[in-house]
């Protein structure tokens, strides 16, 4: 099984409003902005999604709201994560009916998981749906680590297991994956600071929130980088590297949300217990956009 995903896929907040509800139509207006940026894929309820702080109801509306206003212009991907089989099954069905193109599966845990169970569940919700995955290894949210070794043996053994987004920020599992993959499962970087390496170690995708922000810019940047301008790919990139460092060290729903609400675009605050970045975070975010923006 093959899946036509590739380049930048962008994750979009999920906008509050005063009260702290699901803003409808701030998500829908921050989707199209992206999808007009011209990104390549969309990935709504990731963690800059803020999807482990909605309650069920609120993950299946924003899945709903995402999946119709993409209506089909890019392929999505939907984020499931939940610390059991049974209810990363049933996210990943209903996201199976509205229409998406792929889920993007993390598996979370209270209990340390064996190997074995990690496989076990990935193996359980992929036979249940009939759309493919990306296992998606971020240890540091999650609290598992998964090797490079395994995840390409897993990708290997379960069909629909198409696509692995790495996001520990160490280069050389990047390019172990690629080493051991080969053509037979497609790599996402799932870190903002490596998008050069990550495309010189055989990345097919970079996953990030920061389009977000500066949707034309991190579109460019990708572009430059396949039509092999390594140069400008890489002053590009020196210019948004203060900006992603930022971003990813304040923790993405908060600084992003900040940053959207100081060019114009209200998405309302991150949900308790996350706080709102300090007014000096708020400011220096305010400041960097304003430069790359220039």
């Amino acid at each position: 099984m093959s899946t036509p995903i590739s380049g930048i896929v962008a994750y979009p907040v999920t906008p509050m409003d005063t009260e702290g509800k699901v803003a409808d139509d701030v998500l829908r207006a921050l989707v199209d902005r992206l999808i007009d940026a011209g990104v390549d894929a969309l990935a709504p309820l990731g963690s800059a999604g803020e999807s482990a702080y909605l309650e069920e109801r609120e993950w299946e509306a924003v899945a709903s709201i995402c999946l119709e206003q993409v209506d089909g212009r890019v392929p999505t991907v939907v984020g499931i994560s939940a610390l059991t089989t049974g209810a990363a099954i049933a996210k990943a069905r209903f996201a199976e009916r509205l229409g998406a193109t792929a889920v993007m599966l993390l598996p979370v845990a209270y209990w340390r998981l064996t190997e074995r169970e990690v496989r076990t569940h990935f193996a359980t919700v992929a036979a249940s749906i009939g759309i493919p995955i990306m296992a998606y290894n971020n240890p540091g949210k999650s609290g598992i680590d998964m090797t490079p070794e395994f995840l390409v043996d897993l990708a290997a053994d379960v069909d629909n297991i198409t696509m692995i987004k790495e996001s520990s920020g160490d280069i050389a599992r990047l390019r172990r994956i690629s080493a051991l993959g080969g053509a037979g499962v497609a790599c996402f970087n799932g870190s903002n600071q490596l998008p050069l390496l990550a495309f010189e170690a055989g990345a097919v995708g970079w996953c990030t929130a920061a389009p977000c922000l500066v949707p034309a810019q991190i579109v460019g940047l990708w572009g430059l980088l396949e039509s092999g301008e390594m140069a400008a790919a890489t002053a590009l990139f020196e210019r948004l590297k203060p900006l992603l460092t930022v971003l990813v060290g304040g923790g993405l729903p908060r600084t992003v949300k900040a940053g959207l609400r100081s060019r114009g675009f209200e998405a309302g605050d991150p949900r308790p217990p996350l706080q709102p970045v300090s007014a000096t975070m708020r400011r220096e975010i305010a400041e960097l956009l304003a430069a790359i923006h220039q």
